[in-house]
């Protein structure tokens, strides 16, 4: 079951990257003036992402896929694989929750000022 923690891990990882690289890719995008950005699919792909993160957040609800792993995981003794160390360092902190929520929240602004700014195609 430790490969099938590591692959819920991994897909974490890929959803933060996605929402996290997704805005920067837009802005660059629209710096360019490429049209790509604007793919209207995509576009609420992105915002229902980060949307569902921040509600999750602010309501303190916690991150199903954090809940998952931590159930397959469960009773797993013994030293951290390559996957689980160096992926849970980059994407788990010790922080308060509100620190989260804070940022999520304000991630969520962003996105949809973006949205605004830069709108996708109708």
């Amino acid at each position: 079951m430790n490969w099938l923690a590591n692959t819920v891990l991994v897909l974490h990882a890929l959803i933060v990257l996605f929402i996290v690289g997704g805005l920067i890719a837009i802005w660059t995008g629209a710096w360019l003036k490429r049209d790509w950005m604007r793919n209207r699919v995509f576009r609420i792909a992105h915002l229902t992402a980060i949307g569902v993160v921040a509600i999750l957040a602010i309501l303190d609800i916690p991150c199903p896929l954090t809940v998952l792993e931590d159930w397959l995981r469960t009773g797993r003794v013994g030293p951290q694989g390559f996957v689980q160390r160096w992926v849970s360092d980059w994407l788990y902190y010790n922080l308060p929750g509100w620190v989260f929520a804070m940022a999520y929240a304000v991630f969520l602004l962003v996105v949809a000022v973006t949205w605004c700014r830069v709108p996708p195609r109708s």
